[in-house]
């Protein structure tokens, strides 16, 4: 079983094509989170900071994946919203070495939970604490307390 299909699972998702949200402040590691789903010919050797959004189409053995990855960079994060109807899947990276960012981190997750077009529909949630390789990285652990993950009863989810 590949990482897409652990993937798939860990999301809940059943259907053979799925469109997935990647959202998450800038720098947080987004396009190579998505760089790293890819099958290896198809991963970029370069990765860039993400202006605006790409769009990423790619397969493993039971899925078609297109995945949608939204700029964290503030100016554009009211963009996320026009995307939110088409998810079906969000993967939320959080830089676990930020700390101090940890709290827009919580603002715009709470903000997106809180959208009329999320909020009543049991979109399944993977929070990828990244960066945790980092000297001052928290642990995941510690990441779902900042993020008060425990509060979230009416979606799958798994950091």
């Amino acid at each position: 079983m590949g990482l897409l299909d652990k993937l798939s699972g860990l999301l809940g998702l059943k259907k053979k094509e799925v469109h997935v949200l990647c959202l998450g402040l800038d720098n947080s590691g987004k396009t190579t989170i998505i760089n790293k789903l890819k099958p290896s010919n198809a991963q970029s050797q370069d990765i860039v900071p993400t202006i605006g959004f790409s769009i990423e189409k790619f397969k493993s053995s039971s899925l078609s994946f297109t995945v949608f990855d939204m700029s964290g960079q503030g100016r554009y994060r009211n963009l996320w919203e026009h995307y939110y109807k088409e998810g079906q899947a969000i993967i939320f990276v959080i830089d676990s070495s930020d700390r101090l960012r940890m709290v827009v981190a919580k603002e715009e997750l709470d903000t997106l939970l809180n959208h009329p077009d999320i909020k009543h529909r049991r979109i399944p949630i993977l929070f990828f604490a990244n960066k945790m390789d980092l000297r001052d990285a928290v642990t995941s652990v510690k990441v779902s307390q900042l993020l008060c993950l425990e509060n979230i009863k009416d979606k799958p989810w798994h950091i």
